[in-house]
């Protein structure tokens, strides 16, 4: 069993809250929930999939010396936030509660919630190439705004590229295990989590949507052209992948405004959180460095309460950048992804108009690895540059 970079941060967590782990279908959440149980000698798990199971949890029926409970996938339960909520405020001392799904808990804490305060929610994302390399975060409060370090290479970048970063494809290493994998998945996600947690009836046309997203990755989504191919309206493509990004099969980074009188404003642009769906290697590879980008900001954002966020750049006259990262609202860092060395004006551009000093031109290409001294830009082999992140 591969340790996981959040274990340490969850276990701190569960002695003073709940803890909700949430992320996609088969990233790891329910090993690493049970891996921290079983440091206590009596804990139960139990799985709203299973019907014995459904039961015990609803008549709230387990051993009264239970020491940590872990509740998997109980969100498709309409009434679990009333039910969790009651048996954290009558539980018994020192009992501690773990909760883990694939789709929903990250969204009830944006908005009215019966749970505030009760709880600490991390999102478990794929392995990165840190993490890949037994690499794990540091327990304390990073500086403000640091400055990246890549002290060293990391092994296995193609690996990782090939077989994305969940953990079955990728330790298996067999593309017949990853085409498999891939169809369950797929499967899974949409004939089982979004029918038990959504409230749709064109579940087929869903299904289009995200076979149709792998060749659209990297690039503001076109409404009027997925409207098209879909035969629905763009309003009902905005819900449609609303319900995607809730469910965990992709997520979405917007355009970065302030302080940019002709940004875009509106345009997100969407990424898998398995890219290894993506053919072609352009668009994977760019995929790649969005998924370990967003793990960083997720990681400081959930473990510190720091305010970091994943943007990307482009103004009317079509400049762009693939990345930029903000630290409390304030500009941190930019990344441009190409797969061989090249020139980047919108990375010098942006980089004096928001005034951000690491600018990272991102490159496959393992040999390509010095500071342009005119510019400023870092171009840096991704083996290094994903090795700095988390």
């Amino acid at each position: 069993m591969r340790k996981r970079y959040l274990s340490q941060f969850v276990k701190e967590d569960l002695h003073k809250k709940m803890v909700f782990i949430g992320g996609p279908r088969q990233v790891g959440k329910t090993t690493l929930a049970k891996s921290i149980a079983a440091e206590y000698d009596k804990n139960v798990y139990l799985n709203w999939d299973n019907p014995k199971h459904k039961l015990r949890i609803t008549g709230q029926e387990w051993p009264p010396d239970t020491q940590c409970l872990i509740f998997d996938e109980i969100h498709k339960y309409a009434q679990w936030k009333n039910l969790v909520k009651g048996i954290w405020d009558t539980r018994l001392e020192n009992e501690k509660i773990l909760v883990t799904g694939s789709s929903r808990l990250d969204v009830y804490r944006r908005s009215g919630d019966s749970l505030m305060g009760r709880y600490h929610y991390h999102t478990l994302h794929p392995f990165s190439l840190r993490e890949y390399n037994n690499l794990f975060p540091k327990t304390v409060m990073p500086a403000l705004r640091h400055t990246l370090e890549f002290t060293q290479k990391g092994h296995g970048l193609s690996d990782l590229f090939k077989f994305g970063g969940f953990p079955e494809p990728l330790f298996e290493g067999s593309e017949r295990t990853m085409l498999r994998w891939q169809n369950e998945r797929f499967e899974r996600i949409f004939r089982e989590d979004i029918r038990d947690t959504e409230n749709i009836k064109l579940l087929s046309q869903i299904e289009l949507l995200g076979a149709l997203l792998p060749k659209r990755v990297a690039a503001p989504l076109s409404l009027s052209s997925l409207s098209e191919d879909i035969q629905a309206s763009p309003k009902t493509i905005i819900n449609w992948m609303e319900i995607l990004f809730r469910n965990y099969y992709c997520f979405k980074v917007m355009p970065y405004h302030s302080r940019l009188e002709r940004a875009l404003k509106k345009e997100a642009k969407y990424y898998l959180w398995d890219w290894s769906e993506i053919e072609e290697k352009g668009p994977r590879f760019e995929n790649m460095i969005a998924a370990h980008l967003l793990k960083l900001c997720d990681f400081y954002h959930d473990t510190f309460g720091i305010r970091t966020r994943l943007w990307y750049l482009r103004d009317r006259e079509k400049r762009e950048v693939d990345f930029l990262a903000t630290w409390d609202g304030t500009p941190w860092f930019m990344a441009e992804c190409k797969l061989k060395k090249t020139k980047s004006k919108a990375l010098r551009y942006y980089g004096k108009r928001l005034n951000v000093q690491q600018k990272f031109l991102v490159v496959f290409d393992e040999n390509d690895h010095f500071i342009d001294r005119k510019t400023g830009i870092h171009i840096i082999p991704a083996n290094r540059f994903l090795m700095g992140l988390t």
